[in-house]
């Protein structure tokens, strides 16, 4: 506490002597300043100074800015406390993220992994493209419900298990089928998941659904629109048979997968959000790197609470 500032006391007060003279100008004449102390850790202080109030900074005053500052520090260690753990969830949930290559056989491909924004935690999303037996690719998009550093280890685990899966060559059914029993071991997680497998060969893709959002199929010539498929529960609810189905894709044609959080907001209609997804691929031509940022700058939001998943491939 400098109850009344001299031309003495500036030096100690500002960070440096043009500094010191900014507050001389000011007309700087009390000061006071209060530690921020959290867990016994000093975060930083709270500085304040008197201008226009002639009256000096008294005990009454020291009180208050110490009762303020240790308010503060609370907030500001909760705060960095948080980011910690979020940024630790989110460099979990990149590391178990795939690298795949631009193509595959058949195929054109491109991906985005977007977290929710700094007001929550990382989530469960994932994708995966995985290279099967006779030229085939299995393209897979999951959500775990849930969030933080247990939603991203639980992802990892579903991923790994997919993997494995989806080299015993099983159908997309039959993949669901084994991973809602991993699922239900799982202690109160619920899961949707979208895998399909692509021949190039046929020119077919044979999709599964576990309770996820339908993915988008432009047809060249064709408007966009939804896949009308089989939903079923998420996986870990136990017992509930799935369904595969075959649709054609020719070249030039696309499939878009995603996870909820590119459409569900808490302002808006589902079905609203979905027409406007299919609004941005109106262009299937459009080079996918492109398309992909599109939705996710079209969709997405600053308050977005979810974080996203997107994959989008094209026949050759």
């Amino acid at each position: 506490l400098v109850p009344r500032v001299g031309k003495h006391d500036l030096p100690r007060i500002a960070r440096s002597p043009e500094a010191g003279a900014l507050l001389e100008q000011a007309g700087v004449h009390s000061y006071l300043v209060v530690p921020l102390i959290a867990h016994g850790e000093v975060l930083g202080a709270l500085d304040l100074k008197r201008t226009s109030n002639p009256l000096p900074f008294d005990e009454d005053d020291v009180v208050l800015a110490t009762e303020l500052a240790g308010r503060a520090a609370v907030a500001i260690d909760n705060a960095r406390w948080f980011q910690s753990v979020r940024n630790t969830a989110l460099t979990l949930q990149r590391s178990l993220l795939p690298d795949h290559p631009p193509e595959h056989t058949g195929l054109e491909l491109a991906s985005r992994y977007e977290p929710a924004q700094a007001t929550s935690e990382v989530g469960g999303d994932w994708y995966d493209v995985i290279p099967l037996s006779q030229d085939r690719t299995a393209l897979v998009v999951g959500d775990v419900m849930g969030n933080g550093i247990d939603a991203a280890a639980t992802m990892g685990r579903l991923r790994t298990a997919t993997c494995a899966y989806a080299d015993l060559e099983l159908p997309p059914a039959a993949v669901l089928r084994h991973l809602d029993r991993i699922t239900c071991d799982l202690e109160h997680y619920i899961v949707t998941c979208l895998y399909a497998v692509y021949d190039p060969h046929t020119r077919s893709c044979e999709i599964a659904n576990a309770g996820h959002m339908p993915p988008a199929l432009v047809h060249s010539g064709r408007p966009p629109a939804l896949l009308d498929l089989p939903t079923a529960a998420p996986l870990g609810v136990g017992g509930i048979p799935f369904e595969t189905t075959t649709v054609g894709l020719d070249p030039g044609d696309l499939l878009v997968l995603y996870t909820d959080g590119l459409v569900e907001t808490r302002r808006h209609p589902i079905d609203d959000r979905l027409d406007v997804l299919l609004g941005f691929l109106d262009e299937p031509h459009r080079p996918l790197e492109e398309t992909c940022d599109l939705l996710l700058h079209g969709l997405r939001h600053p308050d977005d609470h979810d974080d996203v998943a997107l994959l989008v491939a094209r026949a050759l």
